[in-house]
């Protein structure tokens, strides 16, 4: 401590995880999820657990094993570091011009029902205190929604490339 005492501080350990903020022609892909260990149901963007591969490689496998849907137009958004508590990344893509190329396959521990939205049903999803996304994500979100040019920005960035 700054004081010369000596304090133990705990932390847990987790796997990174990986968000995909999907963009299927004019639309953003959602999701409803059920799993077992999490009270639901809840929705969501595709994602979850880094396990081992790069980021980027988890982020396409898991768009493509729960939704069906795959791009090959991928830009990093943000990484996020959620808690001092809990050591972990949250790293969250944008997958622009998805195709549906197979059926899902879903984990067993997974119910998932996909769903597309538009960006404006998208910005007010996170007022849904269901929608489960990363804290900057949700952050950015509603600062979009009292700033116009953060918002053009982010419409931009799915939509103009």
């Amino acid at each position: 401590m700054y004081d010369g005492s000596i304090r133990t501080f705990e932390r847990a350990k987790r796997f990174d995880s990986v968000n995909v903020i999907a963009v299927v022609g004019d639309k953003i892909l959602i999701q409803e999820q059920e799993q077992p260990a999490k009270p639901g149901p809840y929705f969501s963007l595709p994602g979850g657990r880094v396990e081992d591969k790069e980021p980027l490689e988890e982020a396409k496998r898991e768009l493509l094993e729960e939704t069906g849907y795959a791009s090959n137009d991928w830009e990093h958004l943000s990484t996020e570091l959620p808690s001092s508590f809990l050591v972990f990344k949250n790293f969250i893509y944008v997958a622009r011009n998805c195709k549906f190329v197979a059926e899902p396959k879903f984990d067993g521990g997974e119910k998932i029902k996909t769903d597309l939205v538009n960006f404006e049903e998208f910005l007010k999803l996170v007022e849904n205190p269901l929608f489960r996304i990363p804290f900057s994500l949700t952050k950015n979100l509603l600062r979009m929604r009292i700033y116009p040019k953060e918002k053009e920005e982010f419409y931009n960035l799915l939509y103009s490339k």
